[in-house]
């Protein structure tokens, strides 16, 4: 069986050994080489094109013009969606070709899916590393929960789509950096407003603070929405803060910040039948537990960044961040989370010349720990119960370490870029209630990842690679079916070898008046994976388990261009073909008298569940001066075609495709240093009936939960420059 390279007996100390003498060499023949400063790019007028030489730092963790990296990387500012309802990431980021989202509950139990990893998860993110301010969110175990990002803050978002294993951990799909919006110019202060159907509310200021020795930014939303299904009610309070100061001008020092309290009731899923008698239902289980999650969590992180050298060809970053959490979930039991998280990350890049040509190479290593202490009491129609049933402490820690070297094969043409990473995943859990239980697992691997981009034209690249991941079972997949144990004793990490090779361009011809502007990237993949980890459910409660190997093959096509001034059509395009090459597992069902029933089951041949054959998004939209350059005005009309998605692996049921088209107006005025920003849509205009997500392999069937049906926003935005 296929397992990650190991290349090492000893890893740490030979892959320090390898860097040490690639860094030596590039630093002995380095030239003058300038490296260039990250650039934010705005504008008023237009909605902000995905430029291909705006820089990006997460697809490489070195900073690096989007032309110039061979994978297939998006970023978005703030301007792309200034004018969208930002209840959550799918109002942000419907058009990124291969990105699939699923909102469960609002935004905080969205479903990211990059070429099908993430779909395996039914509550968070999996397979996808999510970042805020290039500190993870995503815990040591891979899961991930997005309460704290503030899409009013937010002022860019890079995002890597396919398998990153080489440069993060647990990143097989790809990884999403949300960065709050230090790069400003002026002092300002923003007071946002944004109501709309079900309940809607979400009130909050932007304060920003610029003067020549350092810059702070604080931002504040309140939000509650009542939700459009039963039971569905939900409040937030979400603070970001970051404060940056230069002590000279190669060196850096950021504080960064979040605070986020809030809860959030879950209606549950429902089987078919319920779900066509009534879709806005809540499961009656999901009232009687009052299931819920009480969410109170913060952080604070503290980066050193500097270049130094002769030519400010070396640069040197250092993270730390701390961080609590607590948590209280209702299910079939009352559930009181405290966890404590610790994390380092270090860097070092150097940038010099090898044969007279560029070579760029860079390692670093991150360390997480997170202990945390889980108490679980009886749930009594959502009230803790007196007694303490069970206690146990947790230990997951995660150390890994990578390398990068990009070299410059055929000069301005040809690069080449290698890249690794190995991996130390430990879950260790002492229960203390009676009976005492001690358990531990252990994962590791080195997975390397080659790379090549060829620049046909300074605006046109050809990219190819080939990699390896390796992602570890997240804390809530390694729960053990059977009692007797605290972890389960038989799942595995999954493992893929992935292919993809694209091409990327932007024709730019300003003197024209028609097809000014064309942006345009088409990818193709194709991914072997075996061990993937799949859910199933039994009575409601959802067990992780092995399925056997699966083929992931698709295309991305995505387009951006301005066909006459001002007026832009956007494509993302999405097939994918997921199989399940060979899957044998055991089937848990509940036959008509309420029994379980086992069975062996072979879904080899099957199509894999949650994923849409066919994800096409269109857009038009077109922005003009009204009065001079103090009114400008934007409409968007925008359409969201999904294919019918399997509901489980033995593909007993599919739903149907769906067609959401959403419109958009917006209105931007600016009176000397005042600034109002008024902008309203309606999601949804023919209030289509559809299933938003699917609950994967429910044993009980509960497999469908309605998307949202038409519904209405407006958002005023006051602001001051000073």
């Amino acid at each position: 069986m296929y397992q990650p390279m190991k290349l090492f007996k000893t890893p740490f100390l030979n892959i320090f050994l390898l860097l040490s003498i690639f860094a030596g060499f590039s630093e002995v023949s380095a030239q003058q080489t300038p490296v260039p400063d990250t650039i934010f790019i705005s504008t008023i007028d237009t909605t902000a094109y995905n430029e291909l030489d705006e820089v990006v730092i997460t697809a490489t963790r070195v900073s690096k013009k989007i032309i110039d990296i061979p994978y297939s990387v998006v970023r978005l500012n703030y301007m792309d969606y200034r004018y969208n309802r930002k209840v959550g990431a799918s109002d942000v980021l419907p058009a990124v070709p291969g990105l699939f989202l699923q909102s469960r509950y609002g935004n905080h139990d969205v479903r990211f899916s990059i070429r099908g990893f993430g779909s395996r998860s039914n509550s968070g993110i999996r397979g996808i590393r999510i970042l805020l301010d290039d500190i993870p969110e995503s815990e040591p175990d891979g899961q991930t929960r997005i309460e704290a990002i503030d899409f009013n803050s937010i002022g860019r978002i890079e995002i890597v789509k396919g398998n990153a294993s080489s440069l993060y951990t647990n990143a097989p799909g790809g990884v999403a950096n949300f960065i709050n919006d230090i790069d400003f110019h002026r002092s300002s202060v923003i007071q946002h407003n944004q109501f709309g159907s079900f309940g809607l509310r979400r009130n909050g200021f932007k304060a920003a603070v610029r003067t020549d020795d350092y810059g702070l930014l604080t931002t504040y939303s309140y939000q509650n929405y009542d939700g459009y299904r039963d039971h569905n009610t939900e409040y937030w309070h979400i603070f970001n803060m970051v404060v940056e100061t230069k002590p000279s001008d190669f060196t850096s020092l950021k504080i960064l910040g979040y605070f986020v309290d809030g809860s959030i009731r879950l209606p549950g899923s429902l089987t078919k039948a319920e779900f066509e008698e009534n879709p806005w239902q809540a499961d009656q289980r999901s009232i009687d537990r009052d299931d819920k999650r009480i969410t109170t969590k913060g952080r604070l992180g503290l980066r050193f960044n500097s270049r130094f050298g002769s030519a400010r060809n070396n640069e040197i970053e250092i993270t730390t961040y701390g961080a609590i959490k607590y948590f209280e979930r209702t299910a079939r039991d009352y559930r009181i989370i405290s966890r404590n998280v610790y994390g380092l990350s270090a860097r070092y890049v150097n940038t010099g010349r090898i044969l007279n040509r560029v070579n760029e190479f860079s390692f670093g290593g991150d360390l997480f720990a997170q202990p945390a202490r889980i108490e679980y009491y009886q749930n009594i129609n959502g009230m803790k119960g007196d007694q303490i049933l069970q206690l146990v402490d947790e230990d997951i820690n995660n150390a890994g370490f990578y390398f990068s070297d990009n070299f410059e094969i055929l000069k301005d043409k040809l690069f080449v870029l290698f890249t690794g990473r190995y991996d130390h995943v430990l879950y260790h859990k002492i229960e203390e209630t009676l009976p005492t239980r001690d358990d531990r697992r252990v994962f590791d691997a080195f997975t390397p990842k080659l790379a090549f981009n060829y620049k046909l034209k300074p605006w046109l690249a050809l990219y190819t690679s080939y990699g390896f991941s390796f992602d570890s079972p997240a804390n809530n997949e390694m729960e053990s079916p059977i009692p007797d144990f605290l972890y389960n004793q038989t799942i595995e990490p999954q493992q893929s070898r992935s292919f993809e090779a694209g091409i990327k361009g932007n024709r730019v011809h300003a003197e024209d008046e028609v097809f000014r502007r064309i942006l345009f990237e088409a990818t193709l993949f194709h991914i072997d994976l075996r061990n993937e980890i799949v859910p199933y459910e039994v009575l409601g409660d959802v067990f992780y388990r092995n399925a056997a190997e699966t083929r992931r093959m698709g295309i991305e096509i995505g387009t951006q261009t301005e066909i006459v001034r001002n007026l832009h059509f956007t494509l993302s395009w999405t097939y994918s073909d997921f199989t399940y090459k060979t899957y044998e597992a055991l089937a848990i069902e509940i036959d008509s008298l309420g029994n379980f029933v086992e069975s062996e089951q072979d879904y080899g041949g099957n199509i894999v569940p949650s994923v849409p054959k066919s994800n096409l998004y269109l857009a038009l939209s077109y922005a003009h001066k009204l009065y001079r350059e103090k009114i400008s005005g934007f409409a968007r009309l925008s359409s969201m075609g999904i294919s019918g998605l399997w509901v489980d692996d033995a593909n007993t049921d599919k739903t149907d495709g769906y067609n959401l088209v959403n419109g958009t107006l917006g209105l931007d005025m600016r009176f000397g240093k005042f600034n109002v920003m008024l902008s309203g849509g309606v999601e949804n205009i023919f209030d289509e009936m559809y299933v938003g997500f699917t609950n994967t392999n429910s044993a009980n069937k509960r497999f469908y939960e309605a998307g949202a049906p038409r519904n209405y926003f407006i958002s005023l935005n006051v602001g001051y420059s000073f």
